[in-house]
């Protein structure tokens, strides 16, 4: 089993910037071995994916939703995976978790005011 614990959410204005990170322990090879994905939940909405890196980060992909101003990446030497969250809008205000195959971690809020 892999754990994760995802950490940087925050309150911030339209328009600013968040860093979010989403660190690994346990089986850590099962983190570095697989996809990462970073997801959001919106109050009354369903889950949505945002971002997904391949394993060697060699791929990366987003929601159209976000293009062009979320940036996903992974260090696997630091077990660690993040999203670079810029130009945010107010209704990006959600619980951002990250996903390891089934894994999930505890999430983190991401609230941007208007």
């Amino acid at each position: 089993q892999v754990q994760l614990v995802e950490s940087g959410g925050g309150l911030v204005q339209a328009g600013g910037s968040l860093r979010l990170s989403c660190a690994a322990s346990g089986n850590i090879f099962i983190f570095r071995l697989n996809a990462v994905s970073w997801y959001r939940q919106a109050p009354g909405k369903q889950r949505e994916m945002v971002a997904v890196i391949t394993s060697s980060s060699s791929s990366t992909n987003y929601a159209d939703s976000v293009k062009g101003r979320f940036t996903i990446s992974r260090d696997n030497a630091k077990n660690t995976a993040y999203l670079q969250m810029n130009s945010l809008k107010p209704e990006e205000t959600a619980i951002y978790y990250c996903n390891v195959r089934t894994g999930w971690g505890q999430g983190t809020q991401g609230t941007v005011s208007s």
